[in-house]
């Protein structure tokens, strides 16, 4: 089964960061992701632009809404993904909770529907 992780960060803690705290945090999670490729559980990943890069859209009354930034209500914001292959949600835990974002952000695990199960909607 394909698992999505949302890594959610502190925008505002990551830029805190000395550049050397900062190019560790990097290669970490670098190792981290070269670790799940080497036995073939990584699909993708990605670091996403910071979120005030994003546009949140809203369809309020028939009509469309963009609103720059994000509209998070919390100082954790998403930072990027990760989707990998894993047996099942207990296995999928464990490939991702060595993953350095869990240490000052949230990892967000969510089952990946089959094509099958996407139907249409895809």
């Amino acid at each position: 089964m394909k698992y999505l992780v949302l890594i959610y960060n502190d925008a505002e803690a990551l830029a805190a960061l000395d550049p050397d705290r900062a190019q560790t945090l990097t290669e970490a999670c670098n190792a981290h992701a070269d670790a799940l490729r080497q036995n073939g559980r990584l699909l993708g990943a990605m670091r996403l632009p910071p979120a005030s890069a994003a546009t949140s859209l809203r369809i309020r009354n028939g009509r469309l809404l963009a609103t720059d930034g994000p509209y998070a209500e919390t100082k954790e914001q998403l930072g990027g993904f990760i989707v990998i292959e894993a047996r099942d949600l207990n296995e999928a835990i464990r490939l991702v909770s060595a993953h350095p974002g869990a240490y000052n952000g949230c990892l967000e695990v969510r089952p990946l529907p089959t094509d099958a199960a996407l139907g249409r909607a895809a």
